[in-house]
Parts: structure tokens; C-alpha cells; sequence
């Protein structure tokens, strides 16, 4: 298990708390490793009755930690976040977060698969992939669109449009907003009334309201054209672009 990550259990409740907090919590490969072993280990225990995902610091996470893209488009080990996105479109229990500061990328998208989300109300959620020469991924291009529209998810992906803990609660991504000191407690206590309820009743509501097949199948796709941008001119600019602290410039492609 990585030092950048923290599991606990209590009363019935897994938390995965994202540690990294002086590079704002960005994922590593070990991280995700890690995060999905732990909801493998909370499916198949019984006396795990749900999750919560927090973090330490200011920020739920940036996303990816960009190196690992970077070093990816030259030739480095390839992003290992497929195993935690597919162990978190398969959990089939009830799945709790807490967000304060930044959601980037998937940041932002493994909330689609949350049952309950607590977010501040300065937040910011991005879902800046294009910008990236990349695809959404963790099936959030068929989630995001049922969740928001349309018109408000492209803006999403493709301009990299920033949205605030009080407009994703207005759009239907969040449960509430509070005030950024209020949100972990919230999402702990969330998850503690959760866990009161009957487990085969929470899964068997949790599987009705879920199209698991569809969700996999997005993945699949998403994952096959992400890992095929990884490798274009543009994602090399993207990243080179990332490297050298300046704007990336596409026009050339």
C-alpha cells in the first residue's frame, strides 16, 4: 500500500482517503492500485457496508499526475487507472465523497459513480481532457451527458469548463454544497446513516438504478481511443507543453 493513500475502517464504513495533499492529491499509479484494492476488499467483506472517498489538504485530487502521462507518450509505464475505474463502475455497494477544492479529470468523473456527493461550495470541478489531446474516461461520456445535457458536458470536456460546488449541486452531480469545513463531516455522517440501512436492499436498489453493462462497455471504448490519443503528435505537444510551462499549440497538426 502507498504512503499516498490512507484506508481506515469503522462502524461498517471504508474510508479511502487520497494523501498526497503537496501535489494536491494528483493520482499515482500506486494510488490507484491501492484504491482498488481497497473496494475489492469492501465488496466482498460483509461487514463493509459502504465507502467514502476523502482527502487530506485543500483538494479532492488534480486528476492524474501528468508526469505519468507525460512519461507515457515517450515510451514510460503506460497510466494504471483502469483497474480502479472498472472496481468503481462494478462496486455494488453504497459509495460516499467528499470534495473540497479541486476535482480534476477524474477527479470529477469517479463521482458519477458515487451514490451520495458532498461537495464545497468553492470547489472547482474540471473536466479538461480535450485540452490534453485526450478522451473522458470511467464511462463519463455517457454518464456526464445523462447527468447534466448535453450542451453542459461538451463544454465540459472539450473547453475544459470549470464548475463550482454550488453549480454542481444545481446540476445534479452533488448531494449538497457546504462550506468547505463542513464536507468531510458531512460525507462521514452520510455514509454512518447509509450503513444503518439493510445491505441487500441498498445493492439491490444501488444494481436497479445502475446500467452496468453500459457502463463497462463505455469504458472499454473510452479506454481504447484514450490509449490511442496517448500516442498522437498532439498529446506529445500537450505534454511537452506541460513539461515547458507554456501554452500548447495545436495548430501545426
Amino acid at each position: 500500500m502507498t504512503e499516498h493513500l490512507k484506508i481506515s475502517i469503522a462502524n461498517g464504513v471504508m474510508e479511502i482517503c487520497w494523501n498526497r495533499p503537496e501535489k494536491k492529491n494528483a493520482l499515482t499509479n500506486d494510488m490507484y492500485r491501492g484504491a482498488a484494492e481497497a473496494l475489492e476488499r469492501a465488496s466482498a467483506d460483509r461487514s463493509i457496508r459502504c465507502v467514502v472517498l476523502t482527502s487530506e489538504g485543500d483538494s479532492f485530487t488534480a486528476g492524474n499526475d501528468l508526469a505519468v502521462f507525460a512519461g507515457a507518450a515517450t515510451g514510460g509505464e503506460a497510466p494504471q487507472g483502469n483497474r480502479f475505474i472498472e472496481a468503481i463502475a462494478r462496486f455494488d455497494k453504497p459509495l460516499v465523497a467528499g470534495v473540497r477544492g479541486v476535482a480534476v479529470g477524474v477527479g470529477t468523473t469517479m463521482l458519477l459513480h458515487c451514490d451520495l456527493v458532498y461537495v464545497a461550495t468553492d470547489a472547482k470541478l474540471t473536466t479538461p481532457f480535450v485540452g490534453l489531446a485526450l478522451v473522458p474516461e470511467a464511462s463519463s461520456s455517457l454518464l456526464l451527458p445523462q447527468r447534466v445535457g448535453h450542451a453542459q458536458a461538451f463544454a465540459m470536456f472539450a473547453l475544459g469548463e470549470v464548475i463550482s460546488g454550488t453549480k454542481a449541486h444545481e446540476l445534479g452531480i452533488a448531494n449538497a454544497a457546504l462550506p468547505a469545513g463542513e464536507v468531510i463531516a458531512a460525507a462521514r455522517a452520510g455514509a454512518a446513516e447509509v450503513a444503518k440501512r439493510p445491505l441487500s436492499a441498498l445493492m439491490a436498489t444501488k444494481k436497479l438504478m445502475r446500467d452496468q453493462v453500459a457502463m463497462l462497455a463505455a469504458i472499454k471504448a473510452e479506454g481504447a481511443v484514450f490509449a490511442a490519443q496517448l500516442q498522437t503528435p498532439e498529446a506529445a505537444e500537450a505534454f511537452a507543453a506541460f513539461r515547458e510551462r507554456r501554452p500548447a499549440d495545436f495548430s501545426k497538426f
